[in-house]
């Protein structure tokens, strides 16, 4: 059994920054005795759609805040998805989710591909990624990608077809649209039949209220796990990663694929 746990974090403007880093690193402190994987929403430090705030709080991979949570990591010993951060690099600043491994070191980062915005907001003001990232993590081979990518169902194909049994989602999805959302994430296991596992924000900043939902599914599509709308709050869920296998074997309609 691996035990997972996703933190829905509240993010609202009047929290300053720093404060919402300190406490959210105690909430992962708390829990994770007890937890072989934590996953943090996306762009939690600022808030997903505080685009404006970007470039204030933006570092490099190896700035203040990677090496905070990967000393998070270390000492817990646990594997880490420590959601998304303003990455600035030599093309510009990306939105770049952070995996950590049980020795506090950097074992994946993910720039996200797909930009929300529609050459507005993240779109215009974030360099997209280029590169379908996988990691050997604690749930097997493990997919990564960022909220809006979840619209594009061929991103997670390209993981499945190198070994994917898993999809860790970091998001920040407004409540507008939350049922998108929790449509999508059954969809990604289904067809896939692998483990998805979505963590979301709740509140409201840049006038924008988050949907919450962060939610765990099996690889045939059971909801195993549900936040709320609207409320801060911590999904713990066990796996059985041999299911995975069970359920591909039962019905092996990955084998019927005749595209892609």
């Amino acid at each position: 059994m691996i035990r997972i746990a996703v933190l829905q974090v509240s993010i609202e403007d009047r929290e300053p920054v720093s404060d919402r880093i300190n406490r959210v690193a105690s909430q992962v402190e708390e829990l994770a005795d007890d937890t072989d994987v934590v996953l943090l929403p996306e762009l939690w430090m600022v808030g997903a759609f505080n685009t404006h705030l970007l470039m204030g709080v933006s570092q490099s991979v190896e700035g203040e805040f990677s090496q905070r949570m990967g000393e998070l990591a270390r000492q817990k010993e646990i594997w880490l998805h420590a959601g998304s951060l303003p990455e600035v690099h030599d093309a510009g600043v990306s939105n770049t989710s952070l995996l950590f491994d049980p020795t506090g070191k950097l074992a994946a980062s993910y720039r996200k591909i797909h930009l929300y915005g529609f050459d507005d907001g993240e779109a215009a003001a974030v360099v997209p990624g280029d590169r379908v990232v996988s990691a050997q993590t604690a749930l097997g081979e493990t997919g990564l990608s960022t909220c809006y990518d979840l619209r594009f169902p061929e991103l997670y194909r390209l993981q499945g077809a190198t070994g994917a049994t898993a999809f860790l989602i970091s998001s920040g999805w407004p409540a507008g649209r939350i049922e998108h959302w929790r449509v999508l994430c059954r969809a990604r296991a289904i067809e896939n039949q692998a483990v998805v596992v979505g963590c979301n924000s709740v509140g409201t900043h840049a006038g924008v209220q988050m949907g919450g939902r962060s939610v765990v599914v099996a690889a045939d599509g059971e909801v195993l796990a549900e936040a709320s709308a609207d409320l801060e709050e911590t999904l713990m869920v066990d796996l059985d990663l041999d299911v995975v296998t069970q359920i591909r074997d039962s019905f092996p309609v990955l084998t019927n694929r005749r595209l892609g």
